[in-house]
């Protein structure tokens, strides 16, 4: 683009819109082929909807790919972190350290349990829980960490498990927003103790409505099935090698659903699933090419910071999920980050604050003041001995990414072409900014 292109009038006042042409296929989701529907509709034709070979063969191949021993199918990602907080026996007293900065499904199964959530504060670039302030946050009450690899980005979890090896405490992995990531090479999602990730129709990885539990401990497998899988309770347990063996040796109670849950994944999805798991690595590829290309004609743009991991690292961010940017006001003389995202749409891009909720989700009401379960008492704290609730204030990186963190597009497919279009939108923007001012 050139200068006297970049110098015309903003859209927002009247110019001409930058992007004029729209291609659908560049940001299409999740990409659905025949042999998909075929799949899915052999489960219909077969009325085989709550059976469980399918899922079973969905579950193997998931865990190849992962790199883990065992995976266990879930009809939602919340109903997988729940089955892995219940597998690391995580209960009524015991704290969890977890990010505010995520979605509420991350945290609010420890409140289910009747644990008690504490709020840890995130590093300003990756936007992933920070490890120094979980350190910070640990106590004799502590049983666990819940991460949450935001936005793609894997969390730095070396150091996260040396601290949860220090304190002989879980790991629970969220890879909601990162199936297909790589920290230092290895595979997000086998990296703790146990993950659960979602894999609903929005997530870079899905399979229509699902999660999946993801570990190599035995005995957090067959916890975590025994809480909401009440068929594979009935007097049975797994080998190793993934047959049925009879009589648990580590579960007190068989027959029924300790949780009182039906946790099974409906064989439409796990029908879907195997089918998107055979093309999902090839077309995630193309996403961070696309990602990485358009974060480079942006790199020189100093009012926004790359969401992004070194490559030298031999790390990647996977499906690239709900890619986003950090945005500083700073740079434009103060502009509001909801004004520059509105020019850019303007100008015909994509570009939204959001998710703003995150920032703010510590001092919800609902994990502030709820008493969800009419025990007297707010059910975040309702069986602490300590009121770990936060304030305004108290987690500043968290709270300062309410208006820092944008939305940028999210491209399915490499088309350099139009991929310039929107940083160059984005660019003409920033270089006319003061139009705005």
């Amino acid at each position: 683009m050139t200068a006297s292109t970049l110098n015309h009038t903003l859209a927002l006042n009247g110019g001409e819109k930058l992007i004029q042409n729209k291609d659908k296929e560049l940001f299409h989701w999740p990409i659905i082929t025949k042999e998909d529907e075929d799949a899915v509709l052999d489960v219909m034709r077969k009325g085989t909807f709550s059976h469980t070979a399918l899922t079973s063969e969905f579950e193997k191949e998931m865990a190849a790919w992962q790199k883990t021993k065992h995976a266990l199918a879930y009809c939602n990602g919340t109903a997988s972190l729940l089955g892995a907080l219940f597998g690391c026996k995580v209960g009524a007293g015991d704290e969890v350290i977890t990010p505010a900065y995520t979605y509420w499904a991350t945290f609010m199964p420890i409140i289910n349990l009747r644990a008690t959530p504490v709020f840890a504060d995130i590093d300003p670039k990756t936007l992933c829980i920070d490890p120094a302030d979980i350190e910070k946050k640990i106590t004799p009450k502590t049983k666990a960490i819940m991460v949450m690899h935001a936005f793609g980005h894997p969390c730095d979890m070396d150091p996260i498990m040396a601290i949860a090896e220090k304190h002989q405490i879980k790991v629970i992995e969220d890879a909601s927003h990162a199936q297909g990531s790589l920290y230092k090479g290895r595979m997000v999602g086998s990296l703790g103790h146990v993950s659960g990730m979602s894999m609903m129709g929005g997530k870079s990885f899905a399979v229509g409505e699902g999660g999946m539990l993801l570990t190599d401990d035995e005995e957090i497998l067959q916890r975590a099935a025994s809480f909401g899988f009440y068929e594979k309770t009935v007097g049975t347990n797994w080998s190793k090698e993934g047959d049925l063996i009879t009589e648990p040796e580590l579960l007190p109670w068989k027959g029924m659903s300790a949780g009182g849950f039906k946790h099974r994944m409906n064989q439409t999805c796990s029908a879907m699933g195997r089918v998107q798991l055979k093309y999902y690595p090839e077309r995630i590829k193309e996403i961070q090419e696309s990602m990485n290309y358009f974060w480079d004609l942006l790199k020189d743009t100093p009012c926004l910071t790359i969401h992004k991991i070194d490559p030298k690292t031999n790390s990647t961010m996977g499906g690239w999920y709900n890619a986003v940017g950090i945005y500083h006001a700073e740079e434009l003389g103060g502009l509001s980050s909801q004004k520059f995202c509105e020019a850019v749409q303007a100008e015909g891009g994509i570009l939204s604050v959001g998710p703003k909720q995150y920032a703010r989700s510590h001092l919800h009401p609902l994990v502030q003041d709820a008493d969800v379960y009419n025990e007297g008492k707010p059910s975040v704290i309702a069986f602490s001995d300590r009121d770990t609730r936060l304030k305004k204030g108290d987690l500043p990186i968290t709270e300062s990414m309410e208006e820092k963190v944008i939305t940028v597009p999210w491209f399915k497919k490499l088309k350099p072409d139009l991929i310039k279009q929107y940083a160059d939108a984005i660019k003409k923007v920033a270089e006319n900014y003061q139009e705005l001012l």
